[in-house]
């Protein structure tokens, strides 16, 4: 196979602009996989949690032969949590697919995204995607896209970027947003015309590891691209680790991306992106050289976390019911092969055996992975993320992200008080129609639980989006949730007649009939203080009979959180105990009279 017969992208954009959908459709172009039945399932969405957030968490590889020419397609994640994937990939690539939603425009994860890709040279082609919506407006997006890559110092070959319009869920695509066509072809025209061919580097073989896939027969699988020479099945190789290691490996077994799957091939050219079976213990970044004169690429640089959890097996009174993986050994196991693909995740022991603090991008790429834990039959606590502080030149800083919200006109004042008094500070503001958009510099530490107190602000109006941008002086207490718990004195089930009788004193996050222990948060309180309350408590029935003395009981609904919500709502001296089929808020310590001690008791009801 001659080499200028391959091409090497990687999708990019914020999240859920349709990078998923839009590789589905290349796919039923080159006719990978018959058309099926139902066009609402992506096929690259493939693990659970991805298909219910309608998110890519990881980043994927597949190819599609079009007019002959083989185009290895990455997608990747445009969550700024899951940064580290996207990084990594753009190494593999060539040029980038820049995907912008044609009514939002350029989003902050856009932008993440977009700086990455042109840091490392890479050409872009803009796709402005959904033009089919209503009120959408194409050419002022292509505009904005200009006007970011100016502000991100891109050069005049990459400012000279070709744009196609189309819609990717109907599956289209064409050079002016005013006449539809019936497929794709024009994108892929526009591939092949402008994204470069890999170069041919001969030489010693010479391949970057820049991700990793794990199968439970063979191991991990080194993924990259062969960036000079070419490799063998059975060949002997050497593998440059950091600080210098060199290690002798032979390839067992070799595999180029073909359709949706992988095919097993004896040689990889140079340019190609393949599968590497046989090499143990290697890390990201590490590079596959030759046997006799090993050279070493560059590492890769990983943006470093920005969050750390504590991780802790369950101790709570019903632990052991719900899952089958309970102690800390298993939990260890586990975050021990999360670390083997989970690049920006770190993790080290914590106070006592039992607990481990994990280390993250922010509260979803932590939340994913406890998400996944769950559904594998583990139980295990988290505790309050906490924002990671350095001390640069003496001068203690913290983490900034770039938030921007999208809300309409008459809520403005709203979002702007809730971002400010999270010490937000607001840079930028432009009104979109109807709605307006907010652009803030504002501290890690005031995102937590920013969304939920924006969402019920705003009647669920305001579109919240935000990314990391750098370090910065520290910025000042910012007040948490100004609201205490009402926490169980017992253990049994909740009865509504009690629950009923304490309706004035908060709003509950337990249904009538759960069941809960001593030192469950069961709701939050009105007043500031925490509330110690037993909602166990029967009526106690007497054989005389009054006329109209039993009204019958409505209570509201219990307020159920998602997992990210629990872990931006909890305090400092409480956990989230996560198990496979409950989430429950509890307190650090159970026992009313230890808290009482420690300090944090709260009032008797």
């Amino acid at each position: 196979m001659n080499m200028q017969e391959i091409r090497n992208i990687a999708l990019i954009a914020h999240v859920d602009h349709g990078k998923t959908t839009l590789v589905d459709r290349m796919i039923y172009q080159a006719n990978l996989v018959r058309q099926p039945e139902n066009l609402g399932q992506l096929i690259l969405d493939n693990n659970d949690i991805e298909r219910e957030r309608g998110i890519t968490i990881l980043a994927k590889n597949v190819s599609v032969t079009y007019k002959g020419v083989k185009i290895n397609i990455i997608d990747t994640p445009g969550h700024s949590d899951f940064g580290g994937e996207v990084e990594r990939v753009l190494n593999m690539a060539d040029g980038v697919l820049l995907l912008v939603d044609a009514f939002e425009g350029c989003m902050p994860q856009t932008r993440f995204v977009l700086h990455k890709a042109l840091q490392l040279g890479k050409k872009p082609i803009v796709v402005v995607n959904k033009v089919d919506k209503p009120n959408c407006r194409p050419d002022e997006v292509q505009e904005e896209v200009f006007d970011l890559m100016c502000a991100l110092d891109a050069d005049d070959d990459q400012l000279d970027f070709k744009t196609i319009f189309g819609s990717a869920k109907q599956g289209w695509m064409s050079e002016d947003w005013k006449t539809p066509t019936s497929d794709i072809t024009p994108l892929l025209d526009a591939i092949l015309e402008v994204v470069p061919a890999p170069q041919m580097v001969e030489g010693t073989v010479q391949m970057q590891v820049t991700s990793l896939e794990y199968s439970p027969y063979v191991g991990r699988i080194a993924v990259g691209k062969v960036t000079r020479g070419g490799l063998r099945t059975g060949e002997q190789v050497s593998l440059c680790k950091r600080y210098d290691i060199v290690e002798k490996h032979k390839v067992k077994q070799l595999m180029v991306f073909d359709g949706l799957g992988k095919s097993n091939v004896d040689e990889v050219r140079c340019g190609d992106i393949c599968a590497v079976v046989g090499i143990d213990g290697f890390e990201i970044g590490d590079t596959i050289a030759d046997l006799n004169a090993p050279e070493a690429l560059p590492p890769i640089s990983i943006d470093e976390p920005t969050m750390s959890m504590l991780f802790t097996i369950n101790n709570s009174p019903f632990f052991g019911k719900d899952g089958k993986y309970v102690t800390s050994r298993h939990i260890k196991d586990r975050l021990d092969k999360e670390l083997e693909k989970n690049l920006a995740l770190k993790v080290k022991p914590g106070l006592n055996a039992d607990s481990f603090i994990v280390y993250g991008r922010g509260v979803l790429h932590l939340s994913v992975l406890i998400e996944e834990m769950r559904r594998e039959g583990f139980e295990l606590q988290v505790g309050q993320p906490k924002v990671l502080d350095k001390t640069i030149n003496g001068q203690r800083c913290e983490p900034i992200e770039d938030l921007s919200i999208e809300v309409p006109e008459n809520f403005v004042g709203t979002a702007i008080e809730l971002a400010t008094r999270r010490k937000g500070a607001l840079i930028h503001m432009e009104p979109r129609g109807d709605r307006t958009l907010l652009q803030f510099d504002i501290p890690t530490r005031g995102l937590m639980g920013l969304r939920s107190n924006l969402l019920t602000a705003t009647q669920g109006e305001a579109i919240m989006a935000h990314r990391y941008k750098e370090y910065q002086p520290f910025k000042g207490e910012i007040d948490n949730r100004t609201n205490g718990s009402l926490v169980s004195l017992e253990t049994g089930d909740a009865i509504a007649y009690s629950m009923n009788k304490l309706l004035d004193r908060g709003k509950f996050f337990v249904e009538p009939g759960e069941e809960i222990y001593c030192g469950e948060v069961v709701g939050e309180h009105t007043r500031e203080r925490d509330l110690n309350i037993n909602i166990c408590k029967t009526k106690k029935l007497t054989n005389v009979r009054a006329a109209g003395s039993d009204e019958k009981i409505l209570l509201p609904p219990a307020i159920k959180m998602s997992l990210e919500e629990m872990l931006e709502y909890i305090r400092e001296d409480e956990l989230v105990e996560v198990t496979p089929h409950h989430m429950r808020i509890r307190k650090v310590l159970l026992d009313p009279m230890d808290r009482k001690r420690a300090g944090n008791g709260g009032e008797e009801e």
